[in-house]
């Protein structure tokens, strides 16, 4: 699936030693209250992490004496080349000694005050006695190493000396996660990095001007913190109308674009730099199959590798796929092999408007006859959302005859991009255009998703309208019309194949 992922953390164990003398002239509470960086936000190496896909760190004061300690070493700003060495450094938190075998219940008695975060732990070793054990403290309920009257009664309970350790943490590039590693890095106040699209092993990036002298780098960060992706890469032109696709520049990891994605319990393979794929649809290609029902018939224009036809007919709805880019078609083919749907699915490497005019024209003219009593339900999809309104005009009079009833209308589910205060609105009347007669009333419109600032994709869904769809026969003894003309030619071999 390519759903948005934040950068991740690695939650290996950090590097500690200890000492029972203060070794440095930072007071603690200063040193502890550096977890709140520029951004005003805790890092999440002491910080509750909340238990969602996207992860956020609790607000917390400032403390100004020394905004750094908690952050990378100052030494890292504008690294261009990742040096992993630079980010080590050095804070002291408090810690008790205690018997081995009384931890556990210290644990929980303290169970506020120990410091809580996952992959790092709270009991060590105390080199000192074999016997003891370490327990680290939260700083921030432990000010200036002193306990509160609370704490020292539990410990009075449990027989335990109140008296405050200075515990040495070593934190390393392991124990940073990747929005500090690059707020660090990139010149202060310049936007950082914080998401990328996941699809398989690939991480896609879209980097801001000022982010490109620091693009390898970003994309190592994003290799070393998130399991799983082996391959960065950024987009560096827009993406083609004719084919779907764009150029791209590897950043870090395997030069290998060839991947599987799983979306909605179906498994897909592609090349990501010849073909479309945008793991943000994965719940629209849901909404739209969830719409057909068995025996229904789909006419996907613009099917790219199949994420609307090979669920279709998975549902056992009979299937036309087509898709211009000869990339798009070879995956097509692939993937409904791969699904065991290949011989469920008529796949064609068409122009959508030829596709239109040619296999979805003769089907049409065909069923439509038949399924005046039958419940048969017809559904284009036209997810080309640059250019897929262009394509409606294909429809005027696509057929010639008397109409069938308007239960068996197709519907066609088209996507487009706007920019209009009214994206609804300006979509309708687009596609009334083209169509040449109104939807009002008879369409409806749904927001896909948020693209950029001020653009949005939709998608409207309408029958459409007989008077559009059908030409009526010309009176007895008038000449017919001269048929439109396609740009090929479509034998009945042609349309079985």
């Amino acid at each position: 699936m390519r759903i948005l992922w934040r950068f991740g953390y690695s939650a290996r164990l950090l590097k500690t030693n200890h000492y029972r003398t203060a070794a440095s002239n930072t007071s603690s509470p200063a040193v502890w209250m550096l977890l709140a960086q520029r951004s005003g936000r805790i890092p999440a190496l002491f910080a509750a992490v909340q238990k969602r896909r996207i992860f956020t760190m609790p607000e917390t004061a400032q403390d100004n004496t020394n905004p750094e300690l908690y952050s990378p070493h100052p030494e890292v700003r504008g690294m261009t080349l990742l040096n992993r060495e630079a980010f080590k450094r050095t804070v002291v938190v408090p810690a008790l000694k205690v018997k081995k075998e009384i931890v556990h219940t210290l644990l929980k008695s303290l169970k506020h005050t120990v410091l809580q975060r996952p992959g790092l732990k709270r009991v060590v070793e105390d080199p000192e006695d074999e016997d003891s054990k370490l327990v680290i403290l939260d700083p921030h309920k432990i000010p200036e190493f002193s306990l509160g009257e609370s704490e020292k009664e539990v410990l009075k309970q449990l027989h335990i000396s109140p008296e405050v350790s200075k515990y040495n943490l070593e934190l390393t590039y392991e124990n940073f996660k990747s929005e500090e590693i690059l707020r660090a890095v990139l010149p202060e106040g310049q936007d950082v990095t914080s998401g990328f699209s996941r699809v398989g092993h690939i991480a896609h990036v879209n980097l801001r001007d000022h982010q490109l002298p620091y693009r390898h780098l970003i994309g190592q960060v994003i290799v070393d913190k998130n399991p799983g992706i082996t391959c960065v890469v950024n987009k560096t032109s827009i993406i083609d109308s004719t084919y779907r696709n764009f150029q791209m520049e590897v950043l870090a990891g395997e030069n290998n674009l060839v991947t599987k994605v799983k979306e909605n319990n179906f498994t897909y393979e592609l090349d990501f730099a010849k073909v479309y794929w945008n793991p943000r649809l994965s719940t629209e290609h849901g909404r739209i199959v969830e719409l057909l029902k068995p025996g229904d018939v789909l006419f996907d224009v613009f099917a790219g590798i199949g994420p609307f036809a090979i669920p279709a007919a998975r549902k056992k709805c009979v299937v036309f796929a087509n898709d211009l880019n000869p990339e798009s078609y070879h995956w097509l083919l692939h993937n409904c092999k791969l699904n065991k749907v290949d011989n469920k699915i008529k796949a064609f490497n068409m122009d959508g408007r030829d596709f239109l005019l040619g296999p979805v024209r003769e089907e049409l003219r065909k069923e439509l006859t038949l399924a005046k009593e039958q419940k048969t339900a017809f559904h284009i999809v036209m997810n080309l959302p640059a250019l897929a309104i262009e394509f409606l005009d294909v429809f005027r009079h696509l057929l010639v005859g008397e109409p069938c009833s308007t239960a068996v209308l197709p519907t066609v589910h088209c996507y487009g991009f706007s920019k209009h205060e009214n994206p609804a609105k300006d979509i309708q009347e687009r596609a009334e255009a083209a169509l040449g007669a109104s939807l009002e009333g008879r369409c409806s419109t749904y927001l896909v998703r948020n693209v950029a600032p001020n653009k949005e994709m939709l998608c409207i869904t309408f029958q459409i309208p007989a008077d559009v769809l059908y030409k009526r026969p010309c009176p007895a003894g008038e000449p017919a019309p001269k048929r439109l003309r396609t740009c090929k030619a479509f034998t009945e071999e042609d349309l079985q194949s």
